[in-house]
């Protein structure tokens, strides 16, 4: 398994990680325990390190960090484990909460589920507007000389609330959205990332599954999928997205791979310090996601992509308003 830095943290993973959110939350139905305890550790077998989840990753009958927790627990040494903090849930609703007394209050939950004495990247999952991201940071430090962290990051952050809290305490990564569908990161958010030596996290590097192939204007979403809440995964938009599922299967098949594959070597070939988390339920998706590091894309390929990608119009926003105004504070 290739490895990559993230940024100046020292702290090293697998060049692809896992994101296992998906098995309990967010994509209906949660998968069963037990064969998502057997996929968690066969990427540990294909040398998988990095295994991101969150305390808000639960429904009502799978808790994410249960399962992750139990699933690793053979392989605690082995494995970099990754959650989050900042979000609540109250009265059914999410809240963001980043106050220093409940992020204290959620390390020790996730302690607990997780069935270990240390978390190995421990990200604010959101900014809270009403607390002074210092205040974070200088929790998270204390935390970190507690020994019940080793490392931080923030998710969906701003890059002045990035500088902020890297001045107070040195972050190893940060966590948002990026995929060949919603490039926004590059403008200011990778620069930023690259000046202060800080690690990126992809998540949602296959556009919600959107890049696969799987979905057009007459896809239906079960029960408890949340793709339907966002704009992008309208009928209207996912017909009029076609284009570039089409694009990037033409170009995948004249390189035999899959889709997947190039849009997993693409954002791997950005930069050197960008490991991907996409999620799957399937062992032989995990097996084609991994099929992507031994996939090397040219300058030319690169050059080819981008060009397509900058001429190639993407209807739909990525967030409701609701969410939207919880990202980039």
């Amino acid at each position: 398994m290739k490895k990559r830095l993230l940024g100046k943290s020292g702290l090293e993973v697998s060049a692809i990680g896992l994101g296992c959110m998906g098995m309990s939350h967010g994509y209906g139905t949660p998968a069963d325990e037990d064969e998502m305890v057997s996929l968690i550790r066969y990427a540990v077998e294909q040398g998988v390190t990095l295994f991101d989840t969150a305390e808000v990753y639960f429904s009502e009958s799978s808790n994410n960090e249960e399962l992750v927790g139990k699933a690793l627990r053979p392989f605690r040494e082995e494995v970099v484990l990754a959650t989050k903090c900042g979000i609540g849930v109250v009265a059914g609703k999410q809240v963001v909460d980043g106050r220093p007394e409940a992020i204290r209050s959620s390390i020790e939950g996730s302690l607990k589920r997780l069935q270990t004495d240390h978390i190995d990247l421990y990200y604010l999952h959101r900014v809270d507007p009403k607390v002074p991201i210092e205040e974070v940071a200088e929790t998270m430090q204390d935390l970190m000389r507690q020994g019940k962290i080793l490392h931080w990051g923030l998710s969906e952050a701003g890059v002045e609330t990035i500088r902020r809290a890297h001045r107070i305490c040195p972050l190893a990564a940060v966590q948002s959205e990026y995929s060949m569908w919603w490039r926004e990161p590059e403008k200011a958010l990778l620069p930023t990332l690259e000046e202060l030596g800080i690690g990126f996290i992809p998540f949602s590097p296959l556009g919600k599954g959107f890049l696969t192939g799987r979905f057009d204007g007459g896809t239906h979403f079960g029960d408890g999928d949340l793709r339907p809440i966002y704009p992008r995964f309208s009928p209207e938009s996912l017909e009029a997205n076609q284009g570039l599922v089409t694009f990037l299967q033409r170009f995948a098949d004249e390189r035999q791979a899959t889709p997947s594959q190039i849009a997993l070597a693409w954002i791997l070939a950005q930069q050197p310090w960008i490991v991907p988390i996409p999620g799957t339920r399937k062992r032989e998706r995990l097996d084609e996601n991994l099929g992507s590091l031994e996939l090397e894309l040219t300058a030319d390929d690169l050059a080819l992509l981008d060009e397509a990608l900058d001429a190639i119009p993407i209807t739909g926003e990525r967030y409701p308003e609701e969410f939207a105004k919880r990202a980039g504070i």
